[in-house]
């Protein structure tokens, strides 16, 4: 089971030592710390976005594929500061995983809790075979 992270966009716009003009932090988009696990009945993703609110968070299902995207704000620091550590990212995120075959995304759930969103994707139900009779007709 191969699970492949398709965006990792972390990185800051490229400013000198990583500040914008006036020392003002550079914005761009980062990737938040993800794990994916394996359980007995299907995947679990769990992503850090401490500082978030769910309301700010966007989840997409394309096929196989999984887009998690958001918006981190910074907002509670004050005007005019100037960093001399900046080890949190703000601003937008994208993480896109593809998932192996076997999981039914259409049937996931995510919950938002202490600052981790946790989606849980179940395996898929084996397709109920049925048996058909096929009609014979008489040849002309």
């Amino acid at each position: 089971m191969a699970v492949t992270k398709v965006s990792s966009t972390n990185h800051f716009t490229a400013h000198k030592n990583g500040l914008g003009a006036a020392g003002e932090p550079a914005t761009g988009r980062w990737t938040p710390n993800t794990d994916v696990y394996s359980t007995e009945t299907g995947l679990v993703i769990k992503i850090e976005l401490a500082g978030m609110k769910s309301d700010s968070l966007e989840i997409i299902v394309e096929g196989q594929r999984l887009r998690i995207s958001g918006v981190r704000p910074d907002c509670c620091r004050a005007p005019h500061c100037s960093f001399l550590v900046m080890e949190i990212s703000y601003g937008p995120f994208e993480t896109i995983l593809d998932l192996p075959p076997g999981h039914d995304l259409n049937r996931a759930k995510a919950v938002y809790v202490n600052g981790f969103l946790r989606i849980d994707v179940p395996q898929a139900q084996p397709a109920q075979v049925k048996p058909t009779k096929v009609p014979i007709s008489e040849g002309v």
